[in-house]
Order: C-alpha cells, then structure tokens, then sequence
C-alpha cells in the first residue's frame, strides 16, 4: 500500500474505474451472448437483440473498453447470424 496521500486517492480512483469497466464489459459480453443464444434457438425477436447488441457494442467503443476493429468484426458477425 501507498503511503503518500495523493498515492492513496489515485489507488482508490483506479479501483472506483475498474470496477465501472468491468461491469461495462459485462454488460457488453452478456448482450453479445444473449443475441447469439437466440439466433441459435431460432428466436423471434432478433432484430430487437441484434439492436440492443450493436449498441452494447457502440457504448464499449466509446468507453474505450474495446477497439473499433475488433467492435466492427463482432457487429460484422451479428449480422451475418441475423441474415442467416
């Protein structure tokens, strides 16, 4: 542990950040796999899914959680499950 004041706040913001991007991942992760466990059921309501999906997707982008490749590759991949 840090003894330095300053080094003790930034110890305690670092931990408050990580906490909110991991639940915005999460978030993220469990739209992408709520929308992939419904193309497999053949599910009714995938364009809703693929909807809220892209824009878990988006909002990480924009958190800086993943990269802009890698969020076009996924999205690129929902849609191919949704055109099948």
């Amino acid at each position: 542990m840090p003894v330095i004041e300053s080094s003790i706040q930034r110890v305690r913001t670092n931990e408050k950040a990580q906490a909110r991007r991991v639940a915005q991942l999460s978030a993220y992760r469990t739209q992408v796999k709520k929308f992939n466990a419904a193309a497999e059921a053949g599910a009714d309501n995938l364009n809703e899914l693929f909807v809220v999906a892209s824009s878990a997707i988006d909002k990480a982008v924009s958190k800086g959680l993943i990269k802009k490749n890698k969020a076009s590759r996924d999205k690129s991949r929902l849609a191919a499950k949704l055109s099948k």
